[in-house]
């Protein structure tokens, strides 16, 4: 039997208070019985004047930022339209019906006011992230870490060449220091400091819309001017700690202050898990050192097709050298200002060897083989690779950080960003990161009224 629907109903008038239009289970009561809020106001508190006329909450602004990142919002303009709305986010701020809803250019106004060159954003995400330590919800013995790439407000196609000097690496001092003792060791004058202190330089390009943003090209499909969101997280897919760089930025270089961090914030960990990028002999020397076991993948070596691989060279510690697959011995030669030791075998032998083909293409039919002075330290972290503690260590990994970095994206609108400038993404980082805690957090401890 065909039925119409009477839409006289839509000028129907009835009592009914805002609590009863918002599902019990929806996650913004989760979230507003997981944390109390009200820690926000010692945050802001030096912030704000005695004087003048009455601010809005700021307990209220930053709610706005949770429902913005937590629902994958994309600006600040669609939240409030989102909000006058959505009786479930007039809920979780606290208004009425016919509460009046801030400008959206009310949280632009205070941050660049207020809250542009402090820390309030990282106090906030480690605020929640405690909360979470203190519900027995952190497991932080396994640290898993990554980066992924957000794509900046800017035309790729608009930029400037530029030189510029390379980025002084955090371990750059121990290493020189190392490299001098290598080569006295080995009778060899240590370079005089003018030679490590020479200034590299490198072109580059710079966005002339966002210049804080880096020239990212991962193919021939994929060039754009990006940030790098470096995050950390747990097994449980807590994120511990976030720094924001350049999409330009090797990954490498942020792992030691990302872990530095966390060890501040939370605690240090028995163990770091990372990708292939990470396998660094600088990385692994950090957490051999600092007693945490790297989790490292097989790493392909990367020989010319039909040429011999690196593993077919033996290497002899007792007497410093090289055997290659004819038995001929690669003698130390140097060791270069970045680190890597030289081994070269003899040309004359080398000349009418079988295997020349398959060994070098040089002119003067010498195979140079090198050894960065902290391999050692990468060779344990292939070793330790194949333990059965260490394995189901890295399998974790694509289901902790590359979960959080892929829910990031698809949920919470991380994938590309409206803001610019390092500060701006920095904030943006904390607050989705944060929302994502705060999520969890809420979803694991939730109980249902029903259910009390």
């Amino acid at each position: 039997m065909l039925s119409k629907h009477n839409s006289i109903q839509r000028d129907q008038i009835e009592m009914i208070a805002l609590d009863q239009l918002v599902p019990q289970d929806h996650l913004v009561r989760k979230m507003e019985a997981a944390i109390d809020f009200s820690f926000i106001y010692e945050l802001v508190e030096d912030k704000y004047s005695d004087v003048g006329r009455p601010s809005i909450d700021p307990v209220i602004l930053i709610k706005l930022a949770f429902i913005q990142y937590t629902f994958g919002i994309r600006s600040m303009r669609k939240t409030i339209e989102e909000v006058e709305t959505n009786m479930a986010y007039r809920w979780f701020l606290g208004y009425g019906f016919h509460d009046k809803v801030p400008h959206f250019s009310t949280f632009g106004k205070n941050y660049e006011r207020r809250f542009k060159d402090t820390d309030l954003f990282e106090q906030i995400f480690y605020r929640i992230l405690k909360t979470a330590g203190d519900k027995k919800l952190i497991s932080a013995e396994h640290v898993f870490v990554d980066s992924t790439h957000v794509k900046a407000s800017a035309n790729k196609r608009k930029f400037a060449k530029k030189v510029v000097r390379k980025e002084t690496r955090a371990y750059q001092e121990r290493l020189q220091e190392e490299i001098n003792q290598d080569r006295e060791d080995h009778g060899k004058k240590p370079f005089p400091p003018d030679k490590f202190e020479k200034e590299e330089l490198k072109e580059i390009k710079e966005s002339t819309t966002d210049p804080e943003s880096g020239y990212y090209v991962k193919d021939e499909r994929t060039k754009q001017f990006a940030y790098s969101f470096h995050a950390a997280s747990d097994r449980n897919g807590f994120v511990l700690g976030t720094k924001v760089t350049p999409g330009n930025i090797h990954d490498s270089h942020m792992l030691e202050p990302l872990v530095e961090e966390v060890i501040r914030k939370v605690g240090k960990p028995k163990a770091v898990a990372a990708d292939a990028a990470y396998k660094t002999p600088s990385i692994t020397r950090y957490l051999f050192e600092n007693s945490m076991t790297p989790a490292l993948p097989y790493t392909r070596p990367r020989t010319k097709k039909g040429f011999f691989q690196k593993q077919d060279f033996v290497y002899d510690e007792h007497f410093d050298c090289y055997l290659c697959p004819a038995g001929e011995v690669l003698a130390y030669s140097t060791t270069s200002k970045e680190g890597y030791r030289e081994y070269k075998s003899p040309k004359k032998i080398c000349a009418n060897c079988p295997f020349l083909s398959q060994c070098t293409e040089s002119q003067d039919h010498q195979k140079v083989v090198t050894r960065h002075i902290w391999q050692e330290y990468v060779e344990e972290a292939d070793h330790l690779r194949h333990h059965e503690e260490v394995k189901p260590i890295y399998a974790k990994r694509r289901e902790t950080i590359e979960r959080v970095f892929a829910d990031a994206k698809e949920k919470h609108g991380m994938r590309w960003t409206t803001l610019r400038g390092l500060k701006k993404l920095s904030m943006q980082a904390m607050l989705t990161f944060a929302a994502m805690n705060l999520k969890k957090m809420a979803n694991w401890t939730w109980q249902s009224p029903e259910t009390v």
